[in-house]
């Protein structure tokens, strides 16, 4: 998330009444659709969907905190693994469960 969208997010977790940086985030994921004229797709077995997929992380008040769009083929494990890779700076725990659950060796 850029330096001012996390401001924004930040002042608006304030208002409710919560800590300005979350203690939980939430990955999830989905496929959708492409048209023909989309320049990359894949296809989502499980789903049955030819298309792509976004991947987004959200915290407990469903403010959004990171998003990824991939080829459908992605798994969710990768898609989260690529959020917290490039958006993960700052946070200093995430909890998944699933197939987004992941132990990466370094």
């Amino acid at each position: 998330m850029r330096g001012s969208q996390k401001k924004l997010v930040g002042k608006a977790r304030l208002k409710l009444g919560r800590k300005e940086s979350p203690s939980l985030l939430i990955a999830d994921s989905q496929s959708v659709k492409n048209t023909d004229t989309a320049e990359q797709k894949g296809y989502d077995a499980g789903k049955k969907v030819s298309g792509s997929k976004r991947h987004i992380v959200v915290d407990t008040q469903g403010f959004l905190h990171a998003v990824v769009v991939t080829t459908a083929d992605w798994t969710d494990r990768n898609g989260a693994l690529e959020l917290f890779r490039r958006h993960g700076a700052g946070y200093s725990a995430s909890w998944s469960t699933g197939a987004t659950a992941a132990n990466p060796s370094p």
